[in-house]
């Protein structure tokens, strides 16, 4: 008889029948609900969050932090908690036995369901006449995290089943590392690591004992045991975590003695306003300061931002704001660049996202506005390299046409007045506009306009000719973090460096991403950039314009141009010292025209402000100077090498090998003393004055005169002539319309529309003869009339002592 056989006659002779049939009613009654679990579990489906053990598929947030690691803001994830997956490899082994000493303690020894701790939970709820404890595992609260059951009996019996599904398909140490990532360990707070960034501010690799066992504490009550409501509860759960560990021997009984001792201390939280441009631009796709778009990509990046700075900037922003409201100003943005490494050090978009009356989502740094005359640099650092210009060229600032294929383009400057023959130092540190077209019609607004785009402005999309000449006084609309970049290229000698806003971005593996930069390239020649930023630095230079003490004045070396656009709609400061750019504009969103706000009341203080937070980052330095320029003393009406007559001198900054002629802007004249006319070889020496006047080109003689300046007179002496004289002028020409130049007249007006022209002759010419079509009118000086447009083909020349000049052709549609 075999042993089975044997076991179950000897049942049958020890238990009587009617017994043996109860036991095997009871064995049924209490096997069955296991079958059925055990064919529940089998039937049911694996949680498709647990398919795969990707942790990016566990929709993490995202965590944006400063250069130095200080959190700056976190993105939460869809579900709208906060999410730091981690490996359970980089857990610190005394967080997870601290989590199955207050959750599972027997977590490695029963398949997802604990009948011990089932049978416990039961009497104690029975003596108690209440709840008093539960009997979920650990599996069981990560069954009921992914799928949510209704309280009731059948509910939890399906819990129980996928419990044990998925303990079936999953290893022990998997199905820890999910549970700590996925279940809530404080109010919008999924898995430990989430909790112990945001309540310890440190990595759970990082929590002593004691924070351990806190965390630990948080599945039990999120919300109840939540320290920000509180750390007393914590502190009580805390303390019995602890003792448990120290029951089961998951802790040594020092430690627990001395984590028991350690108090409960959080991480202060901050107080920024969360980059929230900065965090939006980095998400999506940042224009010209990051990398590709990093939404879905990244879970930890690492920003270049000084938190403290920031902060300051924010600060500034909102009380520049406040301080402008007045006159129509509802808007400011802010860009603080490192020049070295190109690293985004502050970035304001505007000073309220939230504000939409003001239209704060808007963002201000990648806003396209015009940038008004902080181009300027760049048409006389283009002029520097292809036209010949140094910072002593004489350019002129007088009444000027210019025509272009939609007719004629006439500027003016801010001031309303014109300023005669100006260097290239004094037109740009004074940001005089007709100098600057000037610059910009010689060098060609095509060359102008692959100048720019190389230094960085890509929102230079239209054709040179939908810009023509205008280009030069902003008339084009740019990025300010490109207007900040372009700047520090003139910083760093000419090395362009693309602007960068993130150091490091991490996926949710905890690998990094790739951050690809373009290498520095020379876009500008080293000493022209050093003589621009000479100039910007130059307060003497800039007096007539801005005045003593303004605000572009620092206890520093700065460089540093305004701007504003047309209509004042826009108005924008832009700096930097050897160190850092700052590039800031200030205006409305809605295009609206501020009151009465120019540069040196509206951008300029924020920049002042804000350059003097940002260089307190760095110690203070002057320019390098690169080799090759000298310094050189030059007549400062003609931008020439003194003569003997030439009153003044003064020393300007040229390359060595800049070969300079002799003034021939003064001369010593023989002047009748009886009337003030010009003095013959007969008149006596008793009767003559030797002085000393200046002496303008055709093109600069009328303003000459309408100026007042101290021109030598055109007439002899009656009583002692010049005979040796000639009133034949050297030059005569048109100075406007230009050959070639067309007209179109607007319909409405047609009545009432006129061309003034404009004669140049030598300062001797007394009159002049200018023939219209034929048609002679005599014109004295300043030799200027206007005629009317007439539709037609028409030619222009004038006439003085027998001498004409060149035919000027011009046609008016």
């Amino acid at each position: 008889m075999t042993r089975s056989r044997l076991a179950r006659a000897l049942v049958r002779w020890l238990v009587p029948r009617s017994r043996r049939r109860r036991i095997e009613l009871a064995l049924a009654a209490l096997l069955s609900p296991i079958l059925c679990l055990g064919l529940a579990a089998a039937l049911t489906p694996l949680p498709p969050e647990l398919a795969s053990n990707d942790l990016a598929a566990a929709d993490p947030s995202t965590v944006f932090l400063d250069r130095h690691g200080t959190v700056l803001c976190e993105v939460r994830a869809k579900d709208g908690t906060r999410a730091r997956p981690v490996r359970i490899a980089d857990i610190d082994p005394r967080v997870t036995r601290a989590v199955l000493a207050a959750e599972d303690k027997r977590f490695y020894l029963h398949p997802g369901v604990d009948p011990l701790a089932i049978a416990r939970a039961a009497g104690q709820t029975l003596l108690a006449r209440g709840i008093v404890s539960g009997g979920s595992t650990l599996t069981q609260q990560l069954a009921r995290t992914l799928v949510p059951r209704p309280r009731t009996v059948v509910g939890k019996l399906r819990e129980m089943a996928l419990a044990l599904r998925i303990e079936a398909s999953l290893s022990k140490p998997r199905i820890l590392e999910e549970y700590l990532n996925r279940v809530a360990f404080g109010p919008s707070l999924r898995g430990v690591e989430a909790a112990s960034r945001f309540y310890f501010d440190k990595s759970t690799r990082d929590l002593s004992l004691a924070e351990a066992a806190a965390l630990a504490s948080l599945p039990r009550g999120p919300t109840l045991y939540d320290p920000r409501r509180g750390t007393d509860l914590l502190k009580r759960r805390r303390d019995r975590v602890l003792e448990r560990m120290r029951a089961a021997r998951l802790a040594e009984h020092e430690d627990v003695d001395r984590a028991l001792g350690e108090p409960l201390i959080l991480a202060p939280r901050g107080s920024g306003l969360g980059i929230p441009h900065l965090r939006q631009a980095l998400l999506a796709g940042g224009k010209g300061i990051g990398p590709d778009a990093l939404a879905g990509r990244a879970t930890t990046i690492t920003t270049t931002l000084d938190r403290g700075l920031q902060r300051e900037i924010e600060i500034l922003a909102v009380q520049t704001v406040e301080r402008l409201a007045p006159r129509h100003v509802t808007a400011a943005s802010v860009v603080v660049l490192d020049n070295e490494t190109g690293d985004v050090l502050a970035y304001v978009g505007s000073p309220d996202i939230e504000n939409e009356a003001r239209l704060g989502h808007n963002d201000g740094v990648l806003a396209r506005r015009q940038p008004g005359s902080t181009l300027k640099p760049f048409v006389y650092g283009l002029g520097m390299e292809i036209a010949g210009f140094s910072a002593a060229t004489i350019l002129p600032d007088v009444d000027l046409h210019f025509p272009t294929p939609d007719g004629d383009y006439h500027p003016n400057n801010y001031d309303g007045r014109f300023h005669g023959p100006v260097r290239v130092r004094e037109a740009l540190a004074s940001s005089f506009n007709v100098p600057a077209v000037v610059a910009a019609s010689r060098v060609g607004p095509e060359r102008l306009l692959a100048r720019l785009r190389d230094l960085g402005f890509a929102s230079l999309d239209r054709s040179a000719r939908d810009y023509g000449l205008a280009l030069a006084l902003g008339d084009g609309e740019v990025r300010l973090i490109e207007l900040a970049a372009a700047y520090a290229t003139l910083a760093r000698g000419g090395l362009s460096v693309t602007p960068r806003a993130v150091r490091e971005a991490r996926a949710a593996t905890g690998e990094p991403l790739p951050l690809p930069a373009p290498p520095p390239r020379r876009v500008l020649d080293r000493r022209a950039a050093y003589v621009l930023t000479h100039i910007l630095a130059d307060r003497h230079a800039r007096l007539a314009t801005f005045g003593e003490n303004s605000v572009l004045e620092l206890p520093f070396p700065v460089a540093a141009k305004t701007g504003t656009s047309k209509g004042f709609r826009d108005n924008v400061t832009v700096g930097f010292t050897p160190s850092v750019t700052v590039a800031v504009w200030v205006g409305n969103f809605d295009g609206s025209p501020m009151s009465g706000v120019s540069g040196v009341t509206g951008a300029g203080p924020l920049f002042h402000d804000a350059m003097l937070a940002a260089a307190r980052l760095y110690p203070q330095r002057d320019f390098e100077r690169p080799e090759g320029l000298v310094d050189v003393d030059i007549c400062p009406l003609s931008g020439a090498r003194p003569g003997p007559d030439c009153p003044h001198r003064r020393s300007e900054l040229l390359p060595r090998e800049t070969s300079l002629a002799t003034c021939d802007m003064h001369e010593r004249i023989r002047i009748d003393r009886r009337n003030g006319l010009r003095a013959g070889p007969a008149c006596s020496d008793v009767s003559v004055d030797e002085r000393v006047f200046e002496r303008y080109p055709p093109e600069l003689a009328a303003w000459a005169e309408n100026a007042g300046r101290p021109v030598a007179p055109r007439a002899s002496s009656p009583f002692c002539p010049e005979s040796d004289r000639t009133a034949a002028p050297s030059r005569i020409r048109i100075a406007f319309p230009p050959d070639g130049a067309r007209f179109v007249r607007d319909g409405a007006l047609a009545a009432e529309e006129a061309i003034r022209v404009r004669v140049d002759a030598p300062s001797n010419t007394h009159a002049v003869r200018l023939l219209v079509d034929g048609r002679a009118v005599v014109l004295t000086p300043p030799f200027e009339r206007s005629i009317p447009l007439v539709p037609g083909e028409h030619t222009l020349v004038v006439e003085a002592d027998g001498v004409s000049s060149e035919p000027v052709r011009f046609s008016v549609q």
